[in-house]
This record gives C-alpha cells, structure tokens and sequence, in this order.
C-alpha cells in the first residue's frame, strides 16, 4: 500500500528528480538486481571462483550476517572473499604408555629382527647372544639390525627404538646418557641430540623425539623394503654411553625396544633384546654364557637329581665343561676300550692272558718310583758296581744292568 502525501506538498516536488527506490515497482528493483548478480558472477568466473551474493540482495532475501554460511555457496579454492571448506581434523597421536611393554609381538605382518653371526673373540666389536637374547657391544659402534616381515606394511611405517630399565624397579626411570658422554664433543655429529642415547648410523631420515608426556627418547626411521635379492633390511643403531657409566645406566641392565609402527602411530609388531654396552664384548657374551650354563646345570640337579650326590654333578658339570671345549673330547689312545670276538675258549684263555700280563705290566710302571723309571747312566754305573761287589740289585736295576750290558 502505498503512503499517502499531503495534496498540499504535491505542486513543490520536482517533476525532473527520480522518485525514491521505495517509490519504484519491484519488477524495476529485481530486474535492477539481476544485473548487478549477472555482472558479478562473470567476474568470479573469470577468477574461477564463487563469492557472496551482494549484500543488498542478502537483506532483501532476509539473510544477515548471522545466517548459517551452508545456505550459501561455497568457494571453490582458497582466495579471499569466499568460504572455504573445513580442512579434515588429523588423527590424535597414539597415547604413550608409561611403562611401555617388553612382551615379542610379531603382529599380522610377521614382525621379526636378526642378528649377524659372530663369535666371542676380544677384537669383536659387537655380538649377539642367542641363549641370553643380548647384543653385546662397544661404545659408539655400528650394531647392524635386521627387519624382517612376512608382508608388506602399509606406506608410510616407520622403525622405532627406545630403552628402558629391565629391572622393575627401575623401569620408571628414563634411560639418559651420563653427564660425560653427553657433553663430551667426541661424540656429538651436530645431527642427533646429546641426550639421546640411542643413534640412528647412515640415514639422514631418521628423527629424534622426547616423549611431552613420559618424557622417553626414541629414534624413528622409515620403513624400507628390502633389496632384490635380500629377505631383510638392515638398520645400524649406535648406542653412545658405557652400561657402567655413573650418573647414566649405572650398571643397571637395559632393554631396547624395536617397534613396526603405522603412519598414525599405531603399534603393528614389537620385538624386544637386553643390551650390554662394554669395552669387551666377546669376553663378556662368553663369560655370561658359562655363568648361565652353570645355573642352569644347577637348576637340573636340584629338581631331579639331587639325591645322587656329587658324583651327578660332577658328571654333569665334566659334560658341560666338554661341551664348551670340544678340545677335551679327545680321549687318550691308551684309555680306550675295544671288544674282540674270539673262538674257542683255549684261545680266549690265551689272549686273556696275554692280557693280564700287560695290565700287570703297566700297573707295575705307574706303581714305580719316578727315580727308578728314568735313571740316568751315572746310576745305572752304580748299581754294575754294586753288582760286582755282590751286593744284589733290586730286580729292576739288575734288569737296566743287562741292558746296558747287552749295549
């Protein structure tokens, strides 16, 4: 409805001036806003882009400011005027243990780790033990690692390591290089961080990370797959303090922890080994070794044969220290025992004789004094003296009297 003027007002109005918009037909106004989107929207696709319809046009549709951006059309990339799509949220970080776990899990993938073969000799500067399943290494030396998998993990895996105590009471506690080490500038390549006890050798991927929450160090490194030709991929870990260091380790025996993980985090395998880093690796995996045979031989006489006495034992600990030394298998020509088949039993009493003379014989000789079985020719003159002065010799010096005689 349109308002109603004063009839005296109507003779002072300009006829040339324009009434107001309010005063114009809508079909006028909406043929006028038809243009201006017209216009705009050929402008935005030359840009490549979708923008804000005109704000006049938002209020007289009845949107304001406050309407909900859905019911308007979005931006098509990410220039400035326009609404853009909500990035997606990225995944929350796995939480991390406190106490993280030391139980061998192989996972859907197969997850395993190999050592290289080598023995217990003082030059070794790293060997692996699989009766104790502990590395066995010097300070700052390349510990090559194998990875092996069934399958093949998703893209994107990474290997992880980290330490920790074995005992429990000290698994709590973060496992630190000694103050020593870690400002010592022997030791510092300007890559991986002082603190850090465990080192990746050779890749220049790998990353270094301090736990916000638990405060652990790790080393990651990404997954590769193997070569042609080769069943595994090989990862040189270097461990940068002494496991009797003060202030660091401390004598107190550690574990280092090789874990699968996805790109996420999420745990696809774990394998766990005990790590000892000395300055004599070979002697220390061979000393460590007999120590546990010996418990474990104990450990057998005390559940079934403990009523037998010392003589199991002594047995047992013979078979041992033989095992160890195959040298001692070596059994003297004299000690061993053959059977022979005779026939007839004249001939056997014969050969039985013959027998008996010789074990007789040779219990004479070991029964004998050691002057008399190897006497020298100034007591063999001695007893050819005594002989001529008809003293009689004992039977054995009369016996080396006619040898020398018969020479």
């Amino acid at each position: 409805m349109e308002p109603m003027l004063d009839p005296g007002l109507e003779p002072m109005l300009d006829p040339g001036l324009e009434p107001p918009l309010s005063q114009e037909s809508f079909s006028d106004f909406w043929s006028m806003m038809a243009r201006r989107t017209a216009q705009d929207s050929t402008t935005q696709d030359s840009q490549g882009l979708f923008s804000l319809p005109d704000p006049d046009l938002s209020l007289a549709l009845g949107l304001s400011d406050s309407a909900d951006p859905s019911l308007l059309l979005p931006q098509a990339g990410g220039s400035d005027g326009g609404w853009g799509l909500p990035d997606p949220a990225p995944e929350p970080p796995p939480t991390s243990a406190t106490v993280p776990s030391t139980e061998d899990y192989a996972g859907e993938h197969g997850f395993e780790l190999a050592f290289q073969q080598s023995g217990t000799a003082k030059s070794v500067t790293c060997t692996y033990s699989p009766q104790l399943n502990k590395l066995y290494c010097q300070l700052a030396r390349t510990c090559p690692v194998q990875i092996r998998t069934a399958s093949q993990p998703p893209a994107g895996s990474v290997i992880r390591a980290t330490a920790v105590y074995k005992k429990s009471e000290h698994v709590a506690e973060v496992v630190r290089r000694c103050p020593h080490h870690e400002r010592c500038e022997e030791y510092r390549d300007g890559v991986a961080p002082a603190r850090h006890l465990i080192r990746i050798e050779g890749n220049q991927q790998a990353h270094y990370y301090d736990d916000e929450n638990t405060k652990r160090q790790s080393v990651t490194v990404p997954y590769e797959m193997p070569q042609l030709g080769s069943d595994c991929t090989t990862v040189l870990y270097n461990f940068m303090c002494n496991s009797s260091c003060m202030g660091g380790m401390n004598r107190r025996p550690i574990l280092a922890i090789i874990t699968l993980e996805g790109r996420h985090g999420q745990l696809l395998g774990r394998r766990c080994f005990e790590v000892r880093v000395c300055a004599c690796p070979g002697r220390d995996r061979r000393t460590e070794e007999e120590n546990f045979c010996k418990k474990l031989a104990g450990r057998v006489l005390n559940g079934a044969g403990a009523h037998k006495g010392g003589r199991a034992k002594r047995a047992l600990q013979a078979t041992m220290e033989a095992a160890e030394n195959p040298k001692k298998l070596v059994v003297s020509s004299e000690k061993e025992v053959f059977l022979l088949e005779v026939h007839g039993r004249k001939r056997y009493m014969m050969l039985k004789e013959i027998n008996d003379a010789l074990e007789m014989a040779a219990a004479k000789q070991q029964g004998e004094p050691e002057s008399h079985r190897n006497a020298t020719p100034s007591r063999l003159l001695k007893t050819r003296k005594e002989s001529a002065d008809g003293v009689l010799p004992r039977s054995g010096k009369k016996l080396l009297v006619k040898e020398e005689d018969s020479e």
